[in-house]
C-alpha cells in the first residue's frame, strides 16, 4: 500500500506505538530505536519482492481463461508481504471465482506499489479501459493518508468510479488502528461509500472488516515492515470482499441446472 516516501513515517509511528507499550523513558527510548531499526530493515527486504510480485502478475495475465478479473490497486493488491503474490486478497479472489464457476479465469492486476488514487487515474484507467472484464475490483487510496488532500482524493476516485461497470466491488480503506490517521480515514471512506452510491457502486467493508480484527492484528496479521498484510491478513481482506463478489457471480455467470 505504502509509497516510499510515506514508508518512513509509517515506520516511525509503528515503532512509537510499539514503545510505548514497552514504557516512557530511558527504556522505552531504547526499544523505540531498536524496533525502528528492525522495520527498516524488514521494509528494506520487503521492497525487494516489489519486482518479483509484479513480474509474476505480468506473467499469469497472459493464461487464458474463459472469464476475465481485473484489479485495480496498489501494493495490498500485489500481494506484498504475502508468502506468494497470490496469497495475497486478489489470488484469494481469484481462487473463489475459479471454485465458484467450475470455469477457468485469467487474472490482470493493473495494480502498482506505490500507487495513490491519482496515480491510479494516470496509469491503470488507460490500461483498464481497453478490457471487458467478468469481474472488477478496485482497493485504492491507503497512500493518499500519508499526504492527506480531500480534494485531491475526491477528484480522483470520481474518476476511477466513473470508468468502472455496475458490477465492480470497491473497497473502503482498511482500519489503520492509530487515531490520527483513523480520522483521515473517516473522511476518505466518506467519499467513498458518497461516491460509490452516486455511481451505483457496491462497497465491500474493508474498513469494518479489519477494524473488527482489533489491535492484536497488529501482530498476527501483518508482515514484518509492520504495514503490509501477512498471509492471514489478507484472508481477512478478502472476506471482506467475498460476500459481495459471491453474489457477483451468481447473478453474472449461469451455473448449470443439476441433472
Amino acid at each position: 500500500m505504502t509509497n516510499d516516501s510515506s514508508t518512513p513515517r509509517t515506520l516511525a509511528l509503528t515503532a512509537g506505538a510499539v514503545a510505548t507499550t514497552a514504557g516512557i523513558g530511558a527504556a522505552g527510548a531504547v526499544a523505540y530505536r531498536r524496533i525502528r531499526r528492525m522495520l527498516a530493515a524488514n521494509a528494506a527486504e520487503l521492497n525487494e519482492t516489489l519486482p518479483i510480485n509484479s513480474l509474476w502478475w505480468r506473467t499469469h495475465a497472459k493464461e487464458k481463461g474463459d472469464l476475465l478479473y481485473v484489479a485495480i490497486g496498489d501494493s495490498a493488491a500485489q500481494g506484498i508481504g504475502a508468502s506468494t503474490p497470490n496469497r495475497g486478497y486478489v489470488g484469494i479472489l481469484a481462487d473463489h471465482i475459479r471454485l465458484a464457476t467450475g470455469r477457468t479465469l485469467r487474472v490482470i492486476n493493473l495494480s502498482v506499489s506505490g500507487a495513490t488514487v491519482e496515480l491510479a487515474v494516470r496509469d491503470q484507467l488507460p490500461r483498464f479501459a481497453k478490457l471487458q472484464p467478468d469481474f472488477v475490483t478496485v482497493a485504492i487510496g491507503a497512500n493518499d493518508i500519508a499526504q492527506w488532500d480531500a480534494a485531491t482524493f475526491e477528484s480522483g476516485i470520481r474518476e476511477v468510479f466513473a470508468a468502472l461497470p455496475p458490477h465492480a466491488l470497491v473497497a473502503d480503506l482498511p482500519c489503520f488502528h492509530l487515531p490520527h490517521n483513523e480520522r483521515k480515514v473517516a473522511e476518505a471512506n466518506r467519499i467513498v461509500r458518497e461516491v460509490a452510491a452516486e455511481h451505483g457502486l457496491t462497497v465491500a467493508p474493508l474498513h469494518a472488516t479489519t477494524h473488527r480484527e482489533g489491535w492484536r492484528s497488529v501482530f498476527t496479521q501483518v508482515a514484518n515492515d509492520m504495514f503490509h498484510p501477512n498471509d492471514r491478513g489478507y484472508r481477512v481482506w478478502a472476506e471482506a470482499f467475498l460476500p459481495e463478489l459471491s453474489a457477483v457471480v451468481a447473478h453474472r455467470i449461469p451455473q448449470d441446472a443439476p441433472a
